[in-house]
């Protein structure tokens, strides 16, 4: 294991990078920031709902769940206890294209969260039970009730994806997954599912805060150095989809909902893209903030939007073309139909209107606020790194994606706004059914 520093005059990054290799494939990145006394270990692997094959949707958000649940030499919820106790805060998350582990602590507890991580890496299965896999689906299904089936609108993005992405592509269903599949596998299947995915050679660890690189690699040795790496990690399905839709894409749904409500949406350019920076920008000027276009027009203006519940956002997918989503929420007395020209009306103003320099410095401001609110804290920096060393093999590239961003002009966006035509638009419309509309 060799370390490699970053050299900040590179990047323009203003904390130093150090990245290594473990001989089993662990990559390690190490940013050093003495700020004060904390620190953040972060962990992605490589492994989301995209990785699922048919059968097993929601795997990887479960394992989520199920990586709490103890390992070899951590007990039961010991995990959780052992972090707090030591003035941490962690938790996990799961998307299409990742699963993240995390921990922020004092810095002095720095050995801790590096033991706990890989003792969940490589001594998951052994203690993985019948008893504890039927406890966590249950988890997962009241999860998905409170959080899709019985919220209002809260199944949206179930929804948009199978429309967005026609079945069999990685994106085409949410991580949440289905109820049937968790409830068909066996706990051998989980176990396998585990050990091809959770492997040192499919992670990436980094930690951000008070430490010294050369400490946080000794470390990383002693702890995860002797885990085995995979040799057969299945590759993810391949989700290329070549241009646009062409033909738009309609569904309704009459339900327990206060108000009607719009979603518009097109799929566009992965994450990282030059493309994708032009749709990010474009999606602050239409729909962030009360200066947004959607605002202005549909809530301030022609006030049929309620002012609490309009937007426009990417959802930062990485391989394969990531959706832009705008949406609206009616006003008491207003037809849906009317509410979805309206939205329609400014979405496709951002192709026959240019950008006006107010709007793309106010778009640009409110980017850099929030990548810098992003960065401004250890464990905001770890889970950038960890993005960018995992989805586009350098942490240091993350330095370019704000300069990406200021450097998008009024004609990028115009040119992004033109593939967003009505012929490839998906729309989903929520309505109240009777009686339980506020």
């Amino acid at each position: 294991m060799s370390a490699q520093p970053v050299p900040v005059a590179e990047t323009g990054y203003p904390w130093p990078i150090e990245t290594a290799r473990l001989d089993n494939g662990l990559r390690v990145v190490v940013s050093e920031d003495h700020t004060a006394p904390v620190v953040c270990v972060n962990l992605w692997y490589d492994v989301g709902s995209r990785h699922e094959p048919a059968g097993q949707t929601g795997f990887a958000h479960l394992f989520e769940h199920l990586m709490f649940e103890g390992s070899v030499h951590v007990a039961k919820t010991e995990h959780m206890r052992l972090i707090q106790g030591s003035g941490g805060s962690l938790n996990a998350t799961t998307n299409p294209d990742r699963t993240n582990y995390f921990e922020t602590l004092p810095a002095e507890h720095l050995e801790l969260g590096l033991w706990l991580e890989a003792d969940r890496m490589g001594g998951l299965v052994p203690a993985l039970t019948q008893e504890t896999l039927d406890n966590q689906r249950e988890v997962v299904k009241n999860e998905r009730r409170q959080r899709y089936d019985n919220v209002p609108y809260g199944d949206a993005w179930l929804r948009l994806l199978p429309l967005l992405y026609p079945p069999g592509h990685p994106y085409h269903h949410a991580t949440i997954g289905s109820m049937e599949d968790l409830n068909a596998a066996s706990l051998d299947t989980f176990k396998a599912f585990h050990q091809q995915y959770y492997a040192p050679n499919n992670a990436v660890l980094t930690v951000a805060g008070d430490v010294a690189p050369a400490e946080v690699f000794a470390l990383a040795e002693k702890y995860f150095g002797a885990l085995e790496s995979v040799s057969d990690i299945p590759p993810a399905p391949r989700g290329h989809i070549t241009g646009a839709a062409t033909e738009p894409v309609q569904e309704t749904v009459t339900g327990k909902v206060p108000a009607p409500r719009v979603y518009l949406s097109h799929r566009t350019h992965p994450f990282g893209t030059a493309g994708y920076d032009a749709i990010t920008v474009l999606s602050t000027v239409l729909g962030s903030g009360r200066g947004s276009r959607l605002y202005q027009r549909l809530a301030d203006g022609a006030r049929i939007a309620q002012p609490d519940y309009i937007g426009a956002y990417g959802v930062d997918l990485a391989h394969a073309p990531a959706p832009l989503i705008v949406t609206a929420t009616a006003k008491d007395g207003v037809d849906v139909d009317r509410l979805t020209t309206g939205v329609a009306e400014v979405l496709d103003s951002m192709a026959t209107e240019p950008v006006t320099a107010d709007e793309l410095d106010r778009a640009k401001a409110l980017l850099t606020t929030s990548w810098w609110r992003q960065m401004s804290t250890v464990g905001g920096r770890a889970d950038t790194l960890s993005r960018y060393a995992t989805q586009f093999g350098d942490a240091s590239s993350a330095a370019y994606r704000l300069p990406q961003w200021q450097s998008v002009t009024s004609g990028d966006i115009l040119d992004a706004a033109r593939t967003l035509n009505p012929e490839s638009r998906v729309t989903l419309t929520y309505l109240p059914e009777e009686g339980t509309a506020a």
